[in-house]
């Protein structure tokens, strides 16, 4: 039986990390729903394969959006399927759950958070900002006087920032992430090829040949939609540099919250950064080229974390396994 556990509650994936066992869930953070008694038809893996394939008597849908809750009963209801998932659903006691959460969430975002936990059935609810939980799970010594620089990428919101101390010394939350990219793949193909593509087909075409920046050697890749005009399914072709063209806004998002960072930073601390450069996180730090890009934006040498997609919820697993030595990065607890 599992006494504590840490959750990455992600736009796009839940991660249940376990001390001693690592990583034990990671699934789509989508649940289907029957839309006349709201009962849950499935979670995870096998309700994402419904979006966008669903009767109307079904609707598939992501109860967080932005890196925060949307739907709060069935974000709770999420919540407790995997939470008994870990721990069994006959429990000598209840589990201290630790949840990284993004820098910039408002109190009662925070506090919807920590409600939905304990009603999903925790003794103990923590809260730790994502990059915090980023930079420990990259393997960055946060807690010395040293400055260390981390941009997480994830589906919903990107979060930058300058950890010393323990603690974020500066820091800047875009809500803006893999699901934008997706969302400005999908719009550009129907704008220049009046082809509409789904959200799981845009996806797929960033993970296989999207880029931050123009590829050495061209990608191509079949899509296939409706035409926007006709109605009738259609197939074209794709390139790599369609795709550089179609991420460009979401990406000069990120780079805007990344430099604003920068230009908070004190000086000792920009001078740490740019010793040691910043490290790169999250689902989206797998976009091909994003450290060559943003090296040549800032002018910091980037590079990306080592499994850059489980880093955060590695990071809430150490902070939960070692509570008091982090005491200070942990944001609210309640019982």
């Amino acid at each position: 039986m599992a006494k504590r556990i840490a959750i990455d509650l992600g736009t796009t994936n839940v991660r249940v990390f376990i001390p001693k066992k690592g990583v034990v869930v990671d699934e789509p953070s989508v649940v289907a729903l029957q839309v006349e008694n709201n009962q849950i038809v499935a979670i995870g893996t096998e309700a994402k394969k419904m979006i966008g394939r669903t009767p109307e008597s079904i609707v598939a849908a992501h109860p967080l959006k932005d890196g925060v809750i949307a739907n709060y009963n069935i974000s709770e209801t999420m919540l407790r399927h995997f939470i008994n998932q870990v721990s069994g659903r006959i429990r000598l006691g209840k589990p201290e759950v630790m949840i990284a959460v993004p820098v910039g969430v408002t109190s009662t975002e925070r506090r919807a958070v920590i409600d939905a936990t304990l009603a999903a059935g925790a003794k103990q609810a923590y809260l730790i900002k994502q990059p915090i939980a980023a930079a420990l799970g990259a393997g960055i010594p946060i807690a010395t006087a040293s400055g260390n620089m981390i941009i997480d990428i994830g589906g919903g919101t990107t979060e930058v920032a300058v950890i010393a101390l323990g603690d974020v010394v500066a820091a800047s939350s875009a809500r803006v992430g893999g699901n934008k990219i997706d969302a400005s793949i999908a719009a550009y193909i129907r704008k220049k090829h009046n082809l509409i593509v789904g959200e799981q087909t845009a996806e797929e075409i960033k993970k296989r040949i999207g880029s931050a920046i123009e590829p050495k050697k061209e990608m191509k890749m079949e899509v296939s939609g409706s035409n926007a005009i006709t109605g009738l399914p259609e197939s074209i072709i794709i390139t790599s540099e369609d795709m550089v063209k179609a991420i460009k806004p979401p990406l000069a998002d990120i780079i805007a919250t990344v430099k604003s960072v920068l230009q908070q930073t004190p000086p000792e601390l920009a001078s740490d950064v740019m010793d040691k450069g910043i490290i790169i996180s999250g689902g989206s730090a797998l976009l091909r080229n994003i450290d060559t890009l943003l090296t040549k934006v800032t002018g910091v040498p980037c590079q990306v974390a080592e499994d850059p997609e489980t880093c955060v919820v590695k990071g809430a697993g150490i902070a939960v396994e070692h509570l008091d030595a982090y005491k200070k990065s942990v944001l609210w607890a309640r019982e």
